[in-house]
């Protein structure tokens, strides 16, 4: 695995970061797996493992720091806080006061079973508190020796600029595809101003990208979550996918590889998080590595996935008023 610095002051991680929301506790059997998968991704070079306290209410958490037994130093633990959940796991708000901060943080050094998070950022900027005072109880943790950098996560560059005022924010973790374009804007150049890394999630636009969902209408047992992958918006948004996927098939990947490879090609200081819940993808994603994009074929993607080429909101309006824009 190649690797990428994260930041311009930032550590070297993994040019691939690993997603881990998918994980989840269960039958022995189910526990296991996610473990051989943890171990089998670091094995191969995946460094950088992304997860938070939310994910499956720590359970994601328990199953990474289960994963890091007798291998700490391995990884380059990422950890996002903040979010409040209902007993469905369905977020329901958020908290960014200072001392729920260094709450969740006690409780997810518990969970992961280490001394100290290497990345520690907010989920989501919690408008009713000043978001100044929860980046200072990150610095705290800092300056306590529990954390040792300090992430952000979906805001825009004014809040990116007030964060990086209070202490140096060493990246920003958003989401970044051939499907949402929207940090390019002013996101991405103030990120790059300040010496920011970004962490790129949702690469594949829940699948959109992927090259296994169908043309014409969503599978009637879908649980899609943005606006984008319903109705109409759902068919013209696939129509527009087949420019990769017949592209991948030219080229001998698959469309999610060259989706991947996208993100990579945007600059040396994104790091792309690859969903991984089983082995097989870790290969899978590691194909991207491989993927060059010609000046002629950068310059079609570029076309067929314009800014606004995608119809449809990338979340529903009562989770996107938390996210950046």
């Amino acid at each position: 695995m190649t690797t990428r610095r994260l930041g311009k002051n930032g550590p070297v991680v993994s040019a691939l970061g690993m997603g881990c929301m998918a994980f989840r506790m269960g039958d022995d059997e189910t526990e296991r797996g996610a473990v051989r998968t943890l171990q089998s991704a670091l094995d191969s070079g995946f460094s950088f493992l992304n997860t938070g306290d939310f994910y499956g209410s720590g359970q994601s958490e328990m199953l990474v720091g289960r994963a890091l037994k007798g291998r700490r130093d391995d990884a380059f633990l990422s950890v996002k806080c903040g979010a409040q959940v209902d007993p469905n796991g369905r977020i329901i708000g958020l908290d960014g006061r200072p001392n729920s901060i260094k709450n969740f943080a006690a409780y997810s050094l518990k969970r992961l079973g280490v001394d100290v998070i290497d990345m520690y950022q907010p989920g989501r900027a919690d408008p009713d508190v000043p978001y100044e005072e929860t980046i200072g109880a990150i610095a705290d943790l800092i300056n306590d020796g529990k954390v040792r950098y300090l992430g952000v996560s979906e805001v825009g560059a004014d809040l990116l600029r007030r964060a990086h005022a209070v202490h140096p924010v060493t990246a920003l973790e958003i989401e970044y595809s051939l499907a949402s374009r929207f940090i390019e804007r002013d996101i991405l150049p103030t990120a790059r101003e300040l010496g920011i890394g970004v962490v790129a999630y949702r690469i594949l636009a829940e699948g959109m990208l992927g090259g296994n969902l169908p043309q014409g209408q969503p599978p009637a047992d879908s649980k899609f979550l943005a606006p984008r992958m319903h109705g109409d918006n759902y068919t013209r948004n696939m129509a527009t996918a087949q420019v990769l996927e017949a592209m991948a098939v030219s080229k001998g990947f698959t469309a999610a590889q060259l989706a991947v490879a996208w993100v990579l090609s945007r600059g040396d200081d994104i790091v792309p998080l690859a969903g991984i819940n089983r082995p097989s993808r870790i290969s899978d994603n590691l194909r991207a590595l491989e993927v060059k994009f010609t000046a002629l074929e950068a310059s079609q993607l570029e076309s067929a996935f314009a800014p606004d080429a995608v119809v449809g909101l990338r979340y529903p309006e009562f989770v996107l008023k938390w996210a950046a824009q």
